[in-house]
This record gives structure tokens, C-alpha cells and sequence, in this order.
């Protein structure tokens, strides 16, 4: 499954306009080359014909010198010369172009611009889908049993390890700082979403990108950890339906299988 990468997209695409321009120099290069081609020719050709009629023989045979079809004009020995070093002066112009244009197009800000292409097709589909903000361990197995359930589920990842993972496994995937990058949402479709389910480890981000999305879709179901019930109550106030308190979550899960034991 491919990823879509918000940070720094616009490099694929000067990657691109690069190629472009390469093209229409090559181009340039190559019309310049068949040019001086001709001239050549026509100043070595002593024959009695119209000047006209040598430029298009000039002109014909250069051409075919570059798209090697081969049907050449009888030459004399100074003309087979001047088309020797002609022809070395096309082959460096080939290399060249050869070179430069698939390195751009085999770059990867330009398989980045692509991959993003594709996954935004697919992204501007979805609707009432959740996004799952981190994919560490509890966000593994928050995105896992949301499929399991027939949910549409889209990834939030920064670290292009995890990302990779995430895609690894079959699901949509968008790299980002959703804590940073207000883009990020655009990409996921948050003002289409259904829910939201953030579990960074990090408490300072998870209030930002609360207050993020609640700003953005103040329908949004948004469900996501804290650490402490301080933090809570801050991320109740930023916009979260439901917090979780992964220390109380623990300690009661203690306490229910010690009780029995106690009782025993």
C-alpha cells in the first residue's frame, strides 16, 4: 500500500518542471546540433546543385543522423570526416540527456509526487472513516480491532519506520506531524471522518492535535490517551469525547484480579 507523505511535497513537483525543462533543452540541443550539421555539410558540398537542394540534403542527412535511420547522401572524404565528429558530438548529447532526465525521473521526491497522486485518489474517497494518530503499540492494536470490525482506517505517522509498517500491513497511510502540520488533516479527510482516535505518546501533542481537529470538525468523535487526570480534564476542555487514562486503565485491571485472590 502506498503512503502519502505531507512533508515538503513540492519537491517532486520542481523535480518535475526540472524534467521539463530538461526536455525542451535537449531539444533545443539537438535542433542546434542538426543545424550546424547542415551548415557543415552544405559548406563542404561542392557540388553544381542549387543551394536550396544542398540545404535540404544537408538537412535530410542530418536528421537521419539523429533518429539513425541511415539513408544518407553520398559523401566525399571531407564529408564522412565532418560526420565522424558529428556523430561523436549526438552520442555525448544522447549520454547527456540519457543521464540527467531518468535521474530526475527516477528521484525520490518524484516516486514520492507519484505515490502521493495515487493515494489521494484514494484518500478523497473515504468517508466516515476513523483516523488513528500514532501507531506504536496501542495504536497497532486500536487500528487492528477497528478493521477487525469493518471500520475504514486511516494511519497518522511521522516516523517514516512506522509509516512503513503501517503500510506494511494493508492500511492507508499518511506521513506527517499532525501536531505541527495542519495539511495533515486535509490529507486524511478529517471534515469527512467519523472518528478520531489519537494515541501519541506524548502529552503536550496529544492536547495540540486535539485542539487541532476539534477546531477543524467540532462533530468529531474524538477519543484519545492521557497520562494523568489532570491532563484529562485539558483534553476534555481541547475538544476529546473520551479520555483515556492508561495508569487507571492498569491499576484497575490489577485490582479485578487481585479482588478474587484477596476474597479466596
Amino acid at each position: 500500500m502506498p503512503i502519502y507523505r505531507v512533508s515538503n511535497p513540492n519537491v517532486g513537483r520542481r523535480h518535475l518542471r526540472e524534467w521539463y525543462r530538461g526536455i525542451l533543452h535537449m531539444v533545443a540541443l539537438l535542433f542546434a546540433a542538426v543545424a550546424a550539421c547542415a551548415i557543415g555539410l552544405v559548406l563542404l558540398d561542392n557540388s553544381s546543385r542549387p543551394l536550396f537542394a544542398k540545404f535540404v540534403g544537408a538537412v535530410w542527412d542530418g536528421m537521419n543522423l539523429v533518429t539513425t535511420l541511415g539513408d544518407f547522401s553520398p559523401f566525399d572524404q571531407r564529408q564522412k570526416l565532418f560526420m565522424i565528429g558529428t556523430m561523436f558530438v549526438f552520442i555525448g548529447i544522447g549520454g547527456y540527456a540519457v543521464s540527467r532526465l531518468t535521474g530526475i525521473l527516477s528521484s525520490d521526491a518524484v516516486m514520492t509526487l507519484r505515490e502521493n497522486r495515487a493515494m489521494a485518489n484514494l484518500l478523497e474517497k473515504l468517508t466516515a472513516h476513523v483516523v488513528v494518530i500514532g501507531f506504536q503499540a496501542i495504536g497497532q492494536l486500536v487500528a487492528s480491532k477497528l478493521r477487525d470490525a469493518g471500520e475504514n482506517v486511516v494511519v497518522v505517522e511521522r516516523s517514516e519506520e512506522s509509516a512503513a509498517q503501517a503500510s506494511g500491513l494493508g492500511y492507508l497511510v499518511v506521513q506527517g506531524d499532525a501536531g505541527i502540520d495542519d495539511k495533515v488533516f486535509d490529507r486524511v479527510g478529517l471534515d469527512r471522518a467519523r472518528a478520531l482516535v489519537v494515541t501519541t505518546q506524548e502529552p503536550d501533542r496529544n492536547v495540540a492535535i486535539t485542539l487541532m481537529a476539534h477546531s477543524r470538525n467540532p462533530s468529531l468523535s474524538i477519543a484519545v490517551t492521557g497520562d494523568s487526570s489532570q491532563r484529562g480534564a485539558l483534553l476534555h476542555r481541547a475538544g476529546a469525547r473520551q479520555v483515556v487514562i492508561l495508569d487507571d486503565l492498569v491499576s484497575a485491571a490489577l485490582v479485578s484480579h487481585l479482588t478474587p485472590a484477596a476474597k479466596a
